[in-house]
């Protein structure tokens, strides 16, 4: 089902949507010579599009491993009815959650964490089974990364 807050955007916008998933550091200049569309076409869209929302902000891709982050850990939560709310912001909320869904099917929360070993995993998942709007708790640990933080370019169907 499409979502309420679709925008459409021309060929135009997608280039140079697809122009800055290349490159999200590129100037209005690097975007133009990338797509062949007019440096000031292209400094007025991507300021449209960050208006819209739909450029939501520019950030660094972090190795989290590199960092000592070697544990990945996927939550699948069973929340009691009036908690899921508070339960996905409080799990939003915490610094290792990378990422927090609300889902259908047999859970009701996903949450992706990164840890720096299994004893500091091991801590997240008591201070989760302790909280009294969570009633289950289905943890696995991530053997390999395949794919993270992945993006796709557009199509013109878009």
């Amino acid at each position: 089902m499409p979502s309420d807050r679709r925008m459409k955007i021309d060929d135009t916008e997608r280039q140079i949507i697809n122009a800055l998933l290349r490159d999200g550091r590129a100037s209005s200049r690097e975007l133009s010579a990338a797509t062949g569309i007019a440096e000031p076409t292209v400094a007025q869209r991507v300021d449209q599009l960050e208006t819209s929302g739909v450029v939501s902000g520019y950030e660094p891709r972090i190795d989290y491993a590199s960092l000592g982050y070697d544990v990945t850990a996927v939550f699948k939560l069973t929340v009691d009815g009036d908690g899921l709310p508070a339960v996905a912001e409080r799990l939003g909320d915490h610094e290792r959650m990378i990422g927090v869904y609300e889902v259908t099917g047999s859970h009701d929360v996903v949450a992706i964490g990164k840890f720096t070993d299994t004893a500091e995993m091991n801590e997240r998942i008591k201070q989760l089974l302790t909280d009294d709007d969570i009633t289950g708790v289905e943890t696995s640990v991530v053997l390999n990364t395949v794919e993270e933080y992945g993006q796709f370019q557009l199509d013109s169907g878009e």
